[in-house]
């Protein structure tokens, strides 16, 4: 499955202003997140940059990048708009939105997302998702929980870690005996889906929940989903880069 990985970024930020150019030990917080995405081996990586410095700090690294209109409304509509002003060829099959503020995902990661989509010959978009393993996850809002039903599958490869998503919330859900899983913010969209995705006006569920997935969800669009072990260490505050500089500097420790 040919494959693009496009990166949106953007300066604004209501917690952490400019952080796609944050520094992480001496590389911003966007080319640390490209680095990842060409070592996932699906060629040269797309920034799709929302601000005109993130362009110019890309360009100067040698990473291919496209300046999308700052008006867009989001990272997911900042994919589709970059593929068209890059002329990315129609013989790409499947485009994967990598967020800008995950700097330590593992180019496993991108690859198992990329496998999913393949794998579920039925889904529009493929996404991952880890095991909740803390009460603190478990009842963090900004741990956005994913509600799945497994996808029966002989391939040992997938056994026991491939499920249909059924809805995302913001809850401590679903009730009852057994694990919780924490949503992992990357997409891997087949291109016809993606088309379709962001030419679709926000439904009702996606305003309230505050999650742009359900839109695909309430348009019976189906979602595919990979468990994986790792969870990235997000960037959303001078906490979290706090954190994640710290793992860099002494990634020993």
């Amino acid at each position: 499955m040919k494959t693009c990985i496009v990166i949106p970024a953007r300066m604004a930020s209501h917690r952490l202003p400019g952080k796609p150019l944050a520094d992480i030990a001496g590389v911003p917080m966007v080319l640390r997140v490209a680095e990842a995405a060409r070592a996932a081996g699906f060629g040269e990586p797309l920034i799709a940059a929302g601000d005109l410095e993130i362009a110019d700090c890309a360009r100067a690294n040698g990473y291919q990048v496209v300046l999308t209109p700052a008006e867009l409304p989001s990272g997911t509509d900042r994919v589709q708009a970059a593929l068209a002003l890059a002329n990315i060829a129609d013989d790409v099959q499947c485009v994967v939105n990598l967020q800008g503020d995950l700097p330590d995902i593992d180019p496993a990661a991108i690859r198992q997302v990329v496998a999913v989509l393949a794998k579920v010959e039925t889904a529009a978009i493929a996404t991952l998702v880890a095991k909740i393993s803390t009460d603190d996850e478990r009842n963090n809002p900004d741990v956005v929980k994913a509600i799945l039903s497994p996808l029966a599958t002989t391939d040992p490869n997938f056994a026991k870690r491939l499920f249909r998503a059924i809805y995302f919330t913001r809850a401590m859900a679903p009730t009852g005996p057994g694990p919780l899983y924490q949503h992992i913010g990357i997409y891997a969209y087949r291109r016809e889906a993606l088309d379709k995705f962001t030419a679709l006006p926000p439904t009702p569920l996606e305003v309230r929940e505050k999650l742009e997935q359900l839109r695909a969800i309430e348009n019976q669009m189906q979602i595919a989903v990979g468990l994986v072990d790792q969870i990235p260490q997000g960037v959303d505050s001078p906490a979290d880069l706090a954190l994640i500089q710290a793992k860099f500097t002494n990634p020993a420790s």
